[in-house]
């Protein structure tokens, strides 16, 4: 039975990344270049870069744009990583195997994310898009969506310790990483960059978001005011309104006119950061948080508006993240802990997370997949987290019990 060319790409994933544009740039050259008729905006950071893009995306279509959005990984389905105007591309094997046929032709043969970050312009370039939202997978400098040589505008949204083997084991370091999509284009900061690594950015022309202030969060989403106007966001959680804030000063540089921008924060939507769902008198949060800086969140909403709650975890994550920072961040938030395998090839082993889970919260107990913990789950609160890989086998659970 042949794979579909999408089949083929997740497979080829096992043989993993390397990092440079070269072999990006060579296939996007034998595609005819769909990146160079595409306005890019370029979305790179620790945390955040998923939420910044969605915020982009609403907004421009909000102005009336044609946008096409590159982000990953995928949540729920493969297709997901590839929208045109703010819905995920059907046709996109098509656009695939014109890509897997040229690229296994080449001498050097592009990796899986290699060939869909091509297939990604393709796609957009193909389908008439003006705009490109393009999200970093690693770094920057060296991410193969770096291969695209003309940008509209480069966004950094935040800087913390992550993937230090190969980023460098300081901030600075990391910093210069992300610092590398800026080519020649004019570039925004996050609030959410510390201080001391601003100054790599400014040297390359970089501008700062306004801070948001007068924040007010409620069950529906956040209020908040940035740079004299009031805005609504529907997407969850405290760094929401900083997200918001610098897609909104980075739409400005854009020329986008504020009317637009205020409709497409209140219009943005993303899934599995935070995304809530109502199900069998319990309600339940799936959170692809990774990496300790992207608990944070997660960790307010718990001891925040759920304090006192019966709170349940279902926790499994990937062998290369810093899990006892990011459980540090969590103790505390539940009485029940339930530790998982990932089904991937990347996943942790069970034994690791397990005892991790039982150092941070002094008890956890384990399931033999997602759907076993959900059955064993006990909270009026179940919130699902340490990896986006879990979280479409937790929702089509959720889902049957609606």
């Amino acid at each position: 039975m042949s794979h579909s060319a999408a089949d083929q790409i997740v497979d080829m994933r096992r043989l993993g990344m390397r990092f440079g544009t070269e072999r990006t740039r060579k296939l996007l050259d034998l595609l005819n270049s769909p990146d160079k008729k595409l306005k890019i905006v370029h979305v790179a950071g620790t945390n955040g870069k998923g939420s910044v893009c969605a915020y982009l995306t609403a907004i421009l279509l909000a102005a009336g744009k044609s946008v096409g959005t590159y982000t990953t990984p995928e949540v729920f389905s493969f297709e997901e990583q590839f929208a045109v105007n703010g819905v995920p591309l059907k046709n996109c094997e098509d656009y695939l195997a014109s890509v897997q046929l040229i690229a296994d032709g080449m001498e050097d043969k592009p990796t899986a994310y290699e060939r869909q970050t091509a297939a990604a312009f393709l796609m957009f370039a193909e389908e008439g898009c003006e705009y490109a939202v393009i999200e970093c997978c690693m770094g920057g400098l060296l991410d193969t969506t770096n291969a695209a040589e003309d940008k509209a505008l480069a966004v950094i949204t935040s800087i913390s310790l992550e993937h230090t083997e190969y980023l460098g084991g300081t901030l600075e370091s990391i910093a210069r990483q992300k610092a590398g999509i800026i080519k020649g284009c004019p570039a925004v900061i996050s609030q959410c960059v510390p201080e001391e690594v601003r100054g790599i950015f400014y040297e390359l022309g970089a501008r700062l978001a306004d801070a948001p202030s007068d924040m007010c969060e409620g069950e529906d989403g956040t209020y908040f005011t940035c740079a004299g106007t009031r805005y609504f966001t529907k997407l969850a959680g405290c760094r929401q309104p900083y997200n918001a804030a610098t897609a909104i000063a980075a739409a400005k540089v854009l020329g986008i006119g504020g009317d637009a921008i205020a409709q497409g924060v209140k219009n943005a939507q993303i899934f599995g950061r935070l995304q809530t769902i109502a199900a069998g008198g319990k309600r339940y949060i799936l959170d692809g948080a990774h990496n300790p800086e992207s608990f944070i969140p997660l960790e307010e909403l718990l001891k925040g508006r759920y304090s006192g709650m019966r709170c349940t975890l279902i926790y499994g994550c990937l062998s290369d993240k810093d899990i006892t920072s990011a459980l540090s961040r969590l103790a505390g938030c539940a009485g029940q802990v339930i530790a998982v395998q990932p089904k991937s090839y990347r996943a942790m082993g069970f034994d690791k997370i397990i005892s991790e889970c039982r150092r941070a919260f002094g008890h956890a107990e384990g399931a033999a997949d997602v759907r076993a913990a959900l059955d064993m789950a006990k909270g009026d609160i179940v919130a699902v987290c340490g990896t986006f890989t879990i979280l479409k086998e937790a929702r089509d659970w959720i889902e049957k019990e609606q």
